[in-house]
């Protein structure tokens, strides 16, 4: 395609987005074109971004709880999973996991972000119990825990029903999910991956059955392996698919993958470039989830705040103790600081929100940070402004 055209039908594209059009699969894969200026792409998500979104940019306060990193599965692009006689396995004790909640408790978190190995030793009951043991005992902490693809292996112990096994886990405290496990959905590149973990029906069955009973949950894409933009977009069309018919999904991250100690270690990394494209394009296409998060970890701090820029509203939060990026190479801090992540937020030119988990606007003691509440729904907020 010559200039000429190629002008006319990101021309085309712009005319479908500023008319409230929803974009196809030929569109979507139009944008990955590396000739379509990434900075139209860029202005052209900042529009819808700011649209829905205002000049907000999200942060929440975190923690991440690995409870253990053996796991049954091997799959390619995990540098994080272990072998049960690995030295570097582990599985953590009920002391270390009430550790865990107390120093969250004492840091201000409003939320515990739970995943893990699929351990084959350890019975269903020590998962739900881990869930149990810390609503207990920091009733107030939001557990968003456990991927699709923990829930297909409950579902397999337990020989019972994806929908008991969720709302068993929800009587024990969990308050959400993640998006993790969903990786790319078209079978040419997952089976390349994960073949033998929960398939693509299985993880949007389980989030499906998850929003009917009433649990929001977040949806993923690892993106920059052996993918092309075709899979990308599939993958997106099948996430904006399922959330017309349940309305679940509250955020949408774009992982990029980071290729250091897995067996696609011969990959280079994407670019910043295309991290940027594709958290544009994800703002894009889809148009019925309400947040997109530049997840600073894996994109690194600069992208990440460049990303407020290019159709992301979200930018994560402190994140104690995240092990599964850090195994596979990210080089970025352990955790930042509130003042680090609202400075940021400001140095991007927008305004920094602290959220908890489910999208309502946290307010804070003056006189203590541990003391806190969350008050009304974000997007109710950007609504009345």
């Amino acid at each position: 395609m010559n200039k000429t055209d190629r002008d006319a039908r990101f021309r085309q594209i712009r005319d479908k987005v500023e008319s409230g059009q929803r974009l196809s699969m030929d569109d979507g894969i139009f944008l990955y074109d590396p000739e379509v200026p990434l900075q139209d792409v860029g202005q052209l998500a900042n529009l819808v971004r700011e649209q829905k979104n205002g000049n907000v940019a999200y942060y929440n306060i975190n923690t991440h709880l690995n409870p253990t990193n053996v796991c049954v599965y091997r799959c390619r692009f995990c540098a994080f999973r272990s072998d049960l006689r690995d030295p570097k396995g582990y599985a953590m004790s009920d002391e270390q996991i009430l550790q865990r909640g107390r120093e969250a408790t004492e840091n201000g978190c409003t939320e515990m972000h739970i995943v893990g190995g699929l351990h084959h030793q350890k019975p269903y009951e020590w998962y739900r119990d881990l869930i149990a043991l810390l609503k207990d005992n920091f009733p107030k902490i939001h557990l968003k825990a456990w991927t699709a693809v923990e829930i297909n292996w409950f579902e397999f112990q337990t020989k019972k029903s994806k929908q008991w096994v969720l709302d068993d886990m929800r009587s024990a405290g969990l308050g959400s999910m993640p998006g993790g496990g969903a990786e790319i959905f078209h079978p040419e590149v997952r089976d390349q991956l994960c073949e033998h973990k929960a398939n693509t029906h299985e993880w949007l069955q389980i989030h499906q059955a998850a929003h009917e009973l009433g649990i929001r949950t977040n949806c993923t894409m690892l993106y920059g392996h052996v993918e092309q933009a075709y899979h990308r977009i599939d993958h997106l069309m099948r996430l904006r698919e399922l959330q017309d018919i349940t309305g679940g999904f509250q955020v949408f991250i774009p992982l990029a993958f980071h290729p250091d100690n897995t067996k696609l270690d011969n990959l280079k990394k994407p670019s910043a470039l295309m991290d940027l494209r594709t958290v544009a394009i994800s703002r894009l296409m889809l148009d019925n989830v309400q947040h997109i998060k530049a997840y600073w970890i894996m994109l690194g701090i600069p992208t990440a705040q460049t990303a407020l820029a290019y159709g992301a509203d979200d930018i994560d939060g402190t994140v104690r103790h995240e092990l599964i990026y850090h195994d596979a190479g990210a080089t970025t801090p352990q955790c930042l600081s509130v003042d680090d992540i609202r400075g940021l937020i400001i140095e991007a030119g927008r305004e920094p929100v602290e959220r908890d988990t489910v999208y309502h606007r946290v307010h804070r003691s003056e006189s203590d940070f541990r003391d806190w509440h969350s008050g009304q729904p974000v997007d109710d907020a950007v609504a009345v402004s």
